[in-house]
Order: C-alpha cells, then structure tokens, then sequence
C-alpha cells in the first residue's frame, strides 16, 4: 500500500513508519505543524509539535530512507482544537483536547488529504488494535499491554476511518521493545522523552492560559447548601473534582477536604463540597460516535453491558447503556453505572468498551450523583 506515515518526532511514531517500511509498503513521513504560538516553538517545550519535534522526524525519515514533508495544519488546529478548548472551559465543561486533535486533526484532516493524494492508509504510533471481521467489517481494539494501550484517545474513530488506518505497535508488548528496536535501526529517538502535557499550554499552567483567553471575573465559592465558603477568581477556571487552587477561608465541619462539585458559569459560581457527592451514578452523553458497527441495541433502545472509561489512564468500570433516539433529536447516550466514578466533568470524553473492543464514544453533557443534584438538574 501506500501509506502516509504521521512523524510527531518522538520514538513511537518513528518506529511505527519503520515496521511500515519493513512490511513492504510505499512510506511517505509527514510531520504536522500546528501551532504558532511562540511557547511551543521553543527549545526545551514540554509538548509535542515543537521545532525539535519536526528536526527529530526528519532525521528519523533520513534513516529510514523515505520522503519527509511537513504540513502547515495551525489554522484547522486553532480553530477545531485551541478554539473549542476555550469555548468548552468558557461554558463550564472539561474538554479533552487530545481527543479533540485525533477527532479533528490527525484522523480527519490529515486522512483526508491523505486519501485525497492517493494513500491508501495513515500509519501512527498509537498502541491500539484494527481487528478485520470475516464480513470485512473492522472494529477498534485494545492493544496488547494495557499499561501502553491508546484505545481510549482514538475512540472517535469510525468505520470508514479505521479502514485507512494502521497502528503498526498494537501487538507490541512494552515500551521498552520499541525503544531497544529504535537503538537497533540507529534512529536518534530511541531515547528521548513522553511528550506530556497539552501541547500549546507546554508551561502546564493551564489556570493562567485560560486567564489570558477568557475574562475571568471573581465570584464566590458555595457549599452544597448554598452558604459562601469563600471565593474564587473565575469559575471557567475550575474543573469538576479540582481540589488544589480552591483557597478557603474556613476548613470543612470535619476538618476533610473539599472538592469542587460543580461549576455554574452563568452565576459565575462554583460549589465545593465533601469528596463522596463526587461520587456519580448516572450520565449522559452527546455527540456520540460508534468505533465500528453500533451494538444491534443501538436501534432498539435496549440496555447493553459496557465497560465505561472515561480518562486516558483511568480503569473502566462496569455499567449499562442504551440510546436515546428523541424524535428530531441527535442521538444520546444513558449510562447506569455499576459502580460508581468520581469527578466527573461535563466535557469529557466517555468511550465505552465490550471486552477489548471499543464500542464507541460520547462527550459527557451531564453527570448525576446520587448524593448531590446540582441546583439546574431536573434528574
């Protein structure tokens, strides 16, 4: 095949297009750009997508003996990522921007010029699985170590993605493996760094990025009786479960610490409480996509059992799901959960699984909890 492989210039990526390589496949490396903002541009940023980046991508590309481009995707990136980050935190939800970037950028934008310029596929370093049904149907599916598995972050892909997708490290068992293969095929990466953080906020200081994009004016801090407990200098700045950054001025009753519970951005207030009203029950979802062929319950509206993750790194729990599909309405996700989650946030990404496969995914629009009902539910 043809096959686009994405370069973020670290060490996955670049042994992901080497196995694309050795499998016999024309491999054209392309690393994207996308961001401008002169903190990422930096030596020394702790994200991705940084001039060292696209510098480590190349060299990777020279090893291996294939053609290198960089694609200018900043303005898209703005726009479907950097854009609806603020939007999401301004309205009073906790967005996912990794999620967002598969959804909008690596796996819509790129594929689609990918496909448009005649590749057959786009080869990256996530740690997942494609499994091929006997019909020719494909579904998502974790990778072979779950400590390194990525399933959850590409849980926004569908069907028709996945046919033009190849993650070359799913059945790999350690990172370790990847790093000794690199040293071995002298790639200059074997050794470098996880990018982490959000990679146009590379200082980690997301409060004070947030403060310079959205006007943040101070307010007062309730507890879940409504008594002011004390103030903060923005709601948009919170997130749901945050405890660090609340600056009471009184202690709990119990001397425990508080929580945030939830965020009211039209009352420009937060509520912050005792941890176990964080503890949530039920929740919905919006935006729903399916990573494959929908569960048959999908057109009935019946109860399914899934298992629910709702972070990267977070262990999925048991529930029950079904959609609701209201007459001239998009379609929505009810999830009863098993057991129950804490801190979660309106905003977040809530992908459910079968086993190993991924079922598919839904943003989280509300989240109840049996202990607290926030003041505008009506659940």
């Amino acid at each position: 095949m043809k096959v686009l492989a994405a370069m973020s210039g670290g060490v996955d990526s670049a042994v992901a297009a080497a196995r694309a390589v050795d499998a016999g496949h024309e491999v054209v490396g392309v690393h994207l750009a996308l961001s401008r903002m002169p903190g990422t541009l930096r030596t020394g940023s702790r994200g991705c997508c940084t001039i060292e980046d696209s510098s480590d991508a190349w060299r990777a590309c020279e090893v291996l003996g294939i053609p290198y481009y960089v694609w200018d995707f900043s303005a898209r990136f703005k726009a479907d990522v950097v854009d609806d980050f603020i939007a999401e935190y301004a309205a009073g939800r906790t967005p996912n921007p990794c999620m967002r970037c598969n959804e909008k950028i690596k796996f819509e934008a790129l594929l689609d010029k990918a496909i448009a310029l005649g590749f057959d596929a786009v080869a990256t370093g996530h740690y997942a699985k494609i499994v091929e049904g006997e019909d020719g149907t494909r579904e998502l599916h974790r990778a072979a170590t779950w400590t390194k598995d990525q399933s959850y972050v590409l849980g926004v892909l569908d069907e028709q993605q996945l046919a033009h997708c190849l993650f070359p490290l799913g059945e790999t068992p350690s990172k370790d493996l990847v790093r000794a293969e690199a040293a071995e095929r002298g790639l200059s990466v074997a050794k470098k760094p996880d990018s982490h953080d959000i990679c146009f906020i590379p200082d980690g200081d997301t409060r004070g990025w947030l403060a310079e994009q959205i006007e943040l004016r101070e307010g007062p801090i309730l507890d879940p009786d409504g008594e002011q407990i004390g103030a903060h200098e923005g709601s948009q700045a919170y997130t749901v479960g945050q405890r660090r950054g609340l600056k009471l001025g009184r202690p709990a009753p119990d001397g425990k610490p508080r929580f945030v519970l939830e965020i009211r951005p039209k009352e420009n207030t937060v509520v912050a409480g005792p941890r176990e009203l964080l503890e949530i029950d039920r929740l919905t979802g919006v935006r729903l996509s399916w990573a494959g062929p929908p569960v048959p319950e999908a057109e009935t509206g019946a109860w399914f059992p899934v298992d629910l993750q709702i972070r990267a790194h977070a262990d999925p729990v048991p529930a029950r799901a079904r959609i609701a599909d209201d007459e001239g309405d998009a379609p929505r996700l009810m999830v009863e959960l098993q057991e129950a989650l804490r801190g979660v946030a309106p905003g977040q990404t809530a992908v459910m699984y079968q086993g190993t496969r991924v079922l598919g995914q839904a943003t989280i629009d509300t989240a109840r909890s049996k202990n607290y009902r926030p003041a505008d539910s009506t659940a």
